[in-house]
């Protein structure tokens, strides 16, 4: 295994590397620069070396299926190449990952052009964390003429809420920046709250940025349409089967870093929003209810089945 896979799963762990596709497109580059310098001599071991690839740059991140399910999807075809010979072995990788990468581009291009459209003129739109598909959304109704405002968070502790931010504000879109906790005070004042993903669950359930669940419920009261944007390859096959989704536990010293001894400072990277308080899943199929996202999946991607 080549030392960037290793290089790549510490700046993802560290933070680095943030956000659900940018992670996944961190972990493809690893496998394909691993194809690359790799002294695997047959196809046994070089499917050796990418899956112990891929359980080093899983264990980086629990809550990522998008970047499990890409490294599978690169494994997947090349164990099912019918060649033995192990430069074209090599080429299969790379060539998987940049067939991968560039889907993965037409298809946020897709979900944008889709969500773009419930963006109307005169909007107040609300989201929290950072999403690169949501802003692209919101960047494609922009590019329309839509005159539209934007609300976000700033999200703590790590405040992915400031990249939100600026981008929105590069794009010439009116952005307002707010603390947490002023979730409810804002409510009232929006249209829509629209965020991403960085898991679905065979329920219909979403994993996304801590507090996303309670802006859900939020939303709810004050009668607000909630949508997840998201691809469909953020599906953990893994909850099919019972598992539920790891909610990745960050370090204390995040959120307080000279904390009083003794005290305990919980800091969960994410937490569960149920199927019930969202309004749909602007994905590269189109918008769709929770309760379809897995035979819409399943349908698109059968190979996670």
């Amino acid at each position: 295994m080549t030392d960037s896979v290793e290089v790549t799963a510490e700046k993802i762990r560290k933070l680095q590397v943030q956000g659900a596709r940018n992670v996944a497109i961190a972990a493809v580059k690893a496998l394909q620069t691993l194809a690359q310098q790799t002294q695997a001599n047959t196809k046994q071991q070089l499917i050796a070396e990418l899956k112990a690839a891929q359980t080093v740059l899983s264990a980086s991140r629990e809550t990522e299926p998008l970047m499990r399910n890409a490294m599978r999807c690169i494994i997947i075809q090349t164990q099912n190449a019918e060649t033995t010979k192990i430069e074209s072995l090599k080429e299969t990788v790379v060539s998987s990952a940049e067939k991968f990468l560039k889907d993965l581009d037409a298809t946020r291009e897709r979900i944008a052009e889709i969500g773009a459209k419930r963006i109307r003129d005169d909007m107040v739109v609300f989201t929290h964390c950072h999403s690169s598909t949501v802003t692209r959304l919101l960047s494609k109704a922009k590019e329309q003429g839509k005159n539209f405002k934007v609300i976000c968070t700033e999200t703590r502790p790590a405040f992915q809420g400031r990249i939100t931010a600026k981008e929105l504000v590069n794009f010439g879109i009116e952005t307002t920046f707010i603390v947490d906790s002023a979730a409810r005070t804002f409510m009232g004042d929006v249209d829509i709250v629209i965020v991403g993903a960085d898991a679905i669950t065979s329920e219909g359930n979403v994993v996304n940025k801590v507090g996303t669940g309670g802006l859900a419920v939020l939303a709810r009261e004050a009668r607000k349409p909630f949508y997840v944007v998201t691809e469909l390859l953020k599906f953990d096959p893994e909850t099919l089967g019972g598992e539920y989704e790891k909610i990745e536990q960050r370090l204390p010293a995040e959120v307080w870093a000279d904390a009083p001894a003794n005290l305990n400072v919980r800091n969960p990277a994410f937490d569960v929003t149920s199927n019930r308080y969202i309004h749909g899943f602007i994905c590269e199929e189109g918008i769709i209810a929770p309760q379809t996202v897995m035979e819409v999946t399943r349908k698109r991607f059968p190979w996670l089945f």
